[in-house]
């Protein structure tokens, strides 16, 4: 079958799917975060840890539990990662340094899942299974609880309270992330995806030499790596192993996994505060910036740009022939556009500018629909920096949901705005001024750079793709990409945080007939013109000294 044929089947399934599921999903996720009611297995949890689930939190200590709960998570699972070495191979797997270990366990809490490591050489069984796993499970389970802790505060008022954090941690991991990877594991595995704990298989090859086949826990680690946000490859190959991704049809089950938590979740946003008008109104955002990347890609990655790609009919370099150019773009565009990171291809051999399309998805903010969580109150960032610009132009004091925007507020809205840019730029801009940056480059000159930013930007964006020139296995890179991570992370969390505890505080306005309806497609273009006149602000400069100039040489 044709590739643009295989890739219109492949994106209409996906399409299909994903509107069968999101509402009923969005649906139950809502009712999982307002139900009054603890299963059994999650009342021994809370006995164990010590949490009174049924006492509610000031965002100060909602917070602090976040903190604590990721900061105990990167030594616990830099002890495994270290300690791995003195478990026998499978099991275990030498090789990893204390600052690599250090890099890999600030990215995975993260949920980042920067690797700057193959995955089949540097990683035993465990430490996939028991480290990566875990924190897999965890670190999507984090993000979407600070996404609920928002949806609390617009919806409530006159309180400081935004629920427990361990509640909404433990029902986001055995309610919700659990059940779907489970089902998905069993649908992978049936599609040939692996499952082993065993050693390498040894196999006898076409002109009989011997080559050792390893193989893992793929199809338990697959489903979690893709819908959590994390997409690090069990192999250095990622998705385009075929021992993950070994289908077409596996393919589009990737591709839906890492769409449905991000894209359910803003239905769950509508149920909670009240309207859902507002959840489609968001949905219409994440389609629209979802289908104008997916456009672009598609186009610029088909576009023959020399004699072999026009020989060929496409940009077919670094593509898995399995899926063809559009799979592989397609699986592009939701792996950068979902904080995921996944990869079925080689995103450093992608045309340059539809390299950039990919960089684009990440410096969004990843908003489209982004990663567990904080795609969803990055969503919210934009529709609020939305209601202030529409204040301006009528001339009104903004609300948004009954809550009024002042000072206070538009000040952590601005601050979230611009923590990715500030730490990208940083990082780019110090990684070159050292002489150990442009050592890191696999290519020299404007593609070089490209490499930089993708890296920083996919840091800080909580992505973990790469362009796979770059080199980030040094102690330098090693320290400086574990930073941009934490800030990243962890600056727009308690920026959001505090947002959320100041609508949950004030009282709930009434809207008339002057109040900006921020549930029409009108205001939806308005966030759409909003997001992408920001980040061309912030980025412009940056994309042309890179990608747009190797794209005109």
């Amino acid at each position: 079958m044709h590739w643009e044929t295989t890739a219109w089947l492949q994106l209409l399934v996906v399409v299909a799917i994903l509107s069968a599921l999101h509402v009923p999903l969005g649906n139950y996720m809502a009712q999982v975060y307002t139900s009054e009611n603890h299963w059994q297995i999650e009342r021994f949890i809370y006995r164990i840890a010590g949490v009174n689930p049924d006492r509610e939190q000031s965002w100060i200590w909602y917070l602090a539990s976040v903190l604590a709960f990721s900061a105990v998570s990167v030594l616990g699972l830099l002890a495994l990662l270290i300690g791995q070495a003195h478990l026998p191979q499978p099991w275990g797997h030498e090789g990893m340094t204390p600052l690599l270990a250090l890099n890999t366990a600030v990215s995975f809490v993260t949920n980042t899942s920067w690797q700057n490591y193959a995955g089949e050489s540097t990683l035993g069984h465990v430490g996939l299974a028991a480290g990566l796993g875990v924190q897999a499970f965890a670190s999507a389970a984090v993000g979407m609880a600070v996404a609920i802790a928002l949806s609390r505060g617009i919806a409530r008022r006159e309180t400081a309270e935004l629920g427990n954090f361990w509640v909404d941690l433990v029902r986001g991991i055995v309610r919700i992330l659990l059940p779907i990877a489970i089902f998905l594991a069993i649908v992978l595995g049936a599609l040939g995806v692996v499952e082993s704990f065993g050693a390498a298989r040894s196999i006898v090859t076409v002109a009989h030499g011997s080559q050792a086949l390893p193989i893992g826990p793929v199809a338990s680690w697959e489903p979690i790596k893709l819908m959590s946000g994390d997409g690090g490859g069990a192999f250095g190959a990622n998705s385009a192993h075929p021992f993950e991704n070994p289908t077409a049809l596996s393919n589009v089950v990737e591709i839906v996994a890492m769409l449905l938590i991000p894209m359910s979740l803003v239905r769950t946003y509508g149920i909670m505060v009240g309207d859902r008008r507002q959840g489609w109104a968001l949905l219409a955002v994440v389609i629209a910036l979802f289908g104008m990347g997916t456009a672009a890609v598609g186009m610029l990655e088909s576009m023959p740009h020399d004699t072999v790609a026009t020989a060929v009919g496409a940009s077919a370099e670094g593509t898995e022939l399995r899926f063809g150019v559009p799979g592989s773009a397609l699986f592009g565009q939701a792996a950068t556009a979902t904080a995921d990171g996944a990869a079925n291809s080689s995103y450093d051999s992608f045309a340059s500018l539809g390299g950039s399309v990919l960089m684009a998805n990440m410096m969004l903010g990843e908003v489209s629909p982004g990663g567990a969580g904080s795609g969803l109150y990055g969503l919210v960032i934009i529709a609020l920096l939305a209601v202030f610009l529409g204040g301006l132009m009528i001339g009104r004091t903004p609300e948004y949901l009954g809550k009024r925007l002042g000072p206070r507020e538009m000040k952590l809205v601005s601050l979230t705005v611009l923590t990715a840019p500030c730490a990208v730029l940083t990082g780019v801009a110090i990684a070159i001024a050292v002489p150990a940056g442009p050592k890191s480059m696999g290519n020299s000159g404007t593609h070089g750079l490209s490499e930089l930013l993708y890296a920083f930007t996919s840091c800080v964006a909580g992505n973990g793709s790469a362009f796979a020139g770059f080199n980030g296995n040094t102690p330098g890179f090693n320290l400086a990409l574990a930073a941009a991570m934490l800030v990243g992370r962890y600056v727009p969390m308690i920026l959001v945080l505090a947002l959320a505890a100041s609508f949950a505080g004030q009282r709930t306005r009434a809207i008339n007939s002057g109040t900006l309806d921020t549930s029409t497609l009108s205001f939806a273009g308005l966030m759409i013109g909003a997001v992408l006149i920001v980040v061309g602000l912030e980025y412009l400069p940056a994309l042309a000294l890179g990608p747009i100039t190797e794209s005109l040489s």
